[in-house]
């Protein structure tokens, strides 16, 4: 694309080449193991060793331990020789051999908190069961202040103060869960740079793309946080079989409702995009640029946050009996005060018409105009390492 010639207009988002429904078998199988092994064999081990056996409470778990992971290890390894291995197309785009993506980044910090969590746990003779019980609640704890606070500087206006994944030093910082979102299929999903170039060409490009992700990732992170907390309380007042149950059972059946939610609502917002696009009302603000204060159609969050004081009575607003006006005052009202203008004035703030559109809440960003790069700088080419690489771009 050269200089000064914008991208031409399109009725549809730019497509992601990537779909869940042909992988379904791999990811219930990886899924499957993945409870197997963070779920059931600890609970498992840690009942039969601890009540079927005479075996000392320190070698109890210290097994349990040790045979906790086994999975999340072979993650870990795998991700990191795919990141690092010659001609690797799975890393982030102009990103050095020797540069981890932003996933593997904070499941390194997560690892070595745990390791020291449980190795405090276990070694004395008589091991701190309740602290043994906050791995995965120490787990939500992390994830969910380090996206939050992605977020929070986000909104502040704050760059990038290093390589985040995709996103070059000094670009408006990303919405955290797009981070993760490109890093866990590109390199777990077998994505590769393919995914990583069509996903930042989709972020730059649709402003209700980036709102929704923007939405989801305080969905997930605030709730984390809210019920890593919960959980941390309970684990904390109960007895210590039921606290080391409950710390290793209740983070899995917060993410399964969690997941239960984001599924609907996620395919109502993409519904709504591919429907703003193809009333030329999803391509707001800077063009391919990631513009915070672009305003967008209105999402699934934001009609659903307008209609909640409308269940309360109180939250209602009492109407008064309008008087009537006379004749003299009609005629003497300004075109803007006129009966029905309100009506379709209401009309083009929802439609997103001129400047009436709905401004994301975001604070605007702290350089303004001369923010708006070429779409050649704020969406890199992939590496081409091969033929897998060969992308056009939408």
């Amino acid at each position: 694309m050269e200089e000064g010639n914008p991208p031409p207009l399109h009725t549809e988002p730019p497509p992601l080449p990537y779909s869940l429904h042909t992988r379904k078998k791999a990811i219930a199988f990886f899924w499957t193991l993945f409870v197997i092994d963070t779920l059931g064999q600890p609970l498992i081990l840690y009942f039969a060793l601890w009540y079927c056996t005479d075996l000392s409470h320190n070698l109890v778990f210290s097994i349990v331990t040790a045979c906790l992971g086994g999975i999340s290890v072979f993650e870990y390894m795998y991700r990191l020789y795919n990141l690092f291995r010659k001609n690797s197309r799975a890393r982030p785009l102009n990103a050095r051999k020797s540069w981890l993506d932003f996933f593997h980044i904070n499941f390194t910090i997560v690892w070595l908190i745990l390791a020291v969590e449980l190795i405090v746990g276990t070694v004395p003779e008589e091991p701190y069961v309740r602290l043994v019980a906050m791995v995965l609640p120490t787990v939500m704890f992390y994830f969910g202040f380090v996206h939050l606070t992605l977020d929070v500087l986000r909104m502040m206006g704050f760059k990038a103060p290093f390589r985040i994944s995709s996103t070059p030093k000094g670009s408006v910082m990303p919405t955290a869960l797009y981070a993760l979102i490109e890093d866990v299929v590109a390199v777990d999903g077998g994505g590769g740079q393919i995914y990583r170039y069509a996903l930042r060409t989709r972020y730059l490009s649709s402003p209700y793309f980036r709102r929704m992700l923007f939405e989801m990732n305080c969905f997930w992170s605030g709730g984390s946080i809210v019920f890593a907390a919960a959980i941390t309380a309970i684990i904390f007042t109960t007895s210590e079989p039921v606290a080391f149950t409950l710390g290793w059972t209740l983070p899995f059946a917060w993410a399964g409702v969690w997941t239960l939610i984001t599924i609907p609502w996620v395919q109502s917002d993409l519904r709504r995009e591919k429907k703003a696009w193809a009333e030329n009302r999803g391509q707001g603000g800077v063009p391919w640029v990631d513009d915070i204060t672009a305003p967008t159609a209105r999402t699934r969050f934001k009609s659903v946050q307008e209609a909640l004081p409308n269940l309360f009575p109180w939250g209602r607003e009492k109407q008064s009996t309008p008087s009537t006006p006379s004749a003299d005052d009609v005629g003497g009202m300004s075109p803007e005060a006129k009966p029905g203008s309100n009506h379709e004035a209401k009309l083009d703030l929802e439609a997103g018409n001129g400047s009436n559109g709905i401004v994301d809440g975001a604070s605007k960003d702290t350089d303004g105009p001369n923010n708006a790069a070429h779409p050649t700088d704020s969406v890199p080419e992939p590496t081409t390492s091969g033929p897998e690489n060969q992308q056009t771009k939408a």
